[in-house]
């Protein structure tokens, strides 16, 4: 009987003892959000505009073993914009991977039509102006820089209000199709022009095709003041 209360005892104090220990090696949640916060504020700061962030909740009865090579990474296909998860993988032996929802937004003010704006029109600065809205609610190529879309011209028709995107416009057109172009082409010691008629329009810089008088075709650069630039 007393051998009985005595390994009773002696079993009721060993589990005692080693129950915080257990408990040291699961892995704490809070230093996994901080590493998290960390990363997301390092990732973020070559955003444009101004970038706040909220981390979402994580189960607080996860059990995971303890880490001491906690790596955050961003998922494959996801980024650091809108709605997205961070990861962390803990790089030790008892590895294990957990995921954290993250809130990201990017403030900061987009070039919009001030009136509605048809195909076709060459935007003016007067058309334009800047407002307070949140790129990661918006699609991709918006413009932050109205000096970027005055000169340039509408390929769809904008509502007021709406955001210009850099694939809604163009730089005007320095060649027209059929356009009597003057074909200029130097190297080292010499010089020859000639004129030619464009197959097609064309904006500073972009490569056009000629036809001149004989007939032949020649590709050149599209340049100003119907100018035609041709390689040697």
């Amino acid at each position: 009987m007393v051998r009985r209360l005595i390994f009773c005892f002696g079993t009721l104090l060993v589990a005692t003892l080693a129950a915080p220990v257990c408990a040291a090696e699961r892995q704490k949640i809070p230093p996994i959000l901080k590493i998290v916060e960390n990363f997301v504020r390092s990732e973020t700061v070559g955003l444009p505009g101004r970038v706040s962030f909220s981390l979402g909740t994580v189960d607080p009865h996860l059990s995971l073993p303890a880490c001491r090579a906690l790596e955050p990474f961003i998922p494959a296909g996801a980024r650091l914009w809108g709605q997205t998860m961070v990861g962390v993988r803990c790089n030790e032996q008892a590895g294990w991977t957990m995921y954290v929802p993250v809130s990201i937004k990017v403030m900061a003010n987009v070039v919009h039509a001030v009136k509605p704006l048809a195909h076709g029109q060459q935007v003016e600065a007067t058309d334009i102006g800047l407002q307070e809205a949140d790129l990661a609610q918006l699609p991709g190529g918006i413009l932050t820089d109205m000096e970027k879309a005055v000169g340039k011209t509408l390929v769809s028709s904008v509502a007021a209000g709406q955001p210009l995107r850099q694939d809604i416009l163009r730089a005007p057109f320095v060649i027209q199709q059929g356009q009597t172009v003057r074909l200029q082409t130097q190297g080292r010691g010499f010089s020859a022009s000639a004129e030619g008629k464009a197959l097609a329009a064309a904006v500073d810089g972009q490569v056009v095709q000629v036809r001149i008088t004989s007939g032949r075709t020649i590709s050149g650069i599209a340049r100003p003041d119907g100018v035609v630039e041709v390689r040697p």
